[in-house]
């Protein structure tokens, strides 16, 4: 198993929650945990489609709708003991400043900052010491034109995240952002994000979310135990 070391007996497959588990980065996440050995429990609106070689009993489904009042903390109230949290469940609108949609807005800050606020706190006695915690942001953090609400709630990510890092660290829980470009998902094609086409990044192709999914998998795995409190941007140089 390539779970966090020290957490459980290496007979037990570590389990780890991912949100957004359904499509794009979060099902490349769940995927590459469940080749990895893991345990896996998904939240997402709809069931993902995972390879048929999935092993029994190694995914759970947890049907939730994350921007519903009391969502995320139903879904805690579900769940035992974790090895790792992955919140990768996100949307983006996006407009220019003096055509702003502030409800577009609202959603956005709750569903990539609030709903993993809600479930970490709800779920962080339940993570084991040694465990791990992953949220999924994005390189545009830092700003981009026409994107100025969804870049602000990707930047608060890297605040909370390394408030986080400092908090857990005496139990040996990790917490990082890992912070993709312009990744080859369906969001990046979405009609929310019309207003802001998305560019190829210098290296001539987009992120391909198994390698979102492997860079992630990193942090929760043996390896990335000395790594917390990071922002890791994977951007295909468009960050550059």
């Amino acid at each position: 198993m390539t779970g966090p070391t020290g957490t459980v007996p290496s007979t037990v497959p570590p389990t780890a929650l991912v949100t957004g588990a359904s499509s794009g980065i979060g099902l490349a996440i769940a995927e590459r945990l469940l080749a990895d050995g893991w345990t896996v429990a998904g939240v997402s609106r709809r069931r993902p489609a995972l390879p048929a070689d999935c092993s029994p009993g190694s995914f759970r489904h947890l049907p939730a709708d994350l921007l519903q009042p009391g969502a995320p903390e139903q879904v805690a109230e579900q769940l035992g003991t974790l090895d790792a949290v992955v919140c990768a469940a996100g949307l983006q609108h996006s407009a220019p400043l003096g055509r702003l949609h502030h409800d577009q807005g609202r959603q956005m800050w709750q569903l990539p900052v609030d709903v993993p606020t809600r479930l970490v706190d709800a779920l962080v006695g339940r993570v084991r010491d040694g465990g791990r915690v992953v949220v999924i942001g994005s390189r545009t953090g830092t700003g981009a034109a026409g994107k100025s609400q969804y870049a602000a709630t990707k930047a608060a990510l890297v605040g909370l995240t390394r408030s986080w890092a400092m908090e857990l660290a005496p139990r040996r829980i990790t917490v990082n952002v890992v912070a993709p470009g312009p990744t080859d998902t369906a969001m990046l094609q979405s009609r929310t994000r019309a207003a802001t086409p998305p560019q190829l990044p210098p290296l001539g192709r987009y992120v391909q979310p198994a390698e979102v999914a492997a860079l992630t998998c990193l942090l929760l795995g043996p390896d990335g135990g000395s790594i917390t409190g990071q922002h890791l941007v994977i951007c295909g140089g468009a960050s550059l």
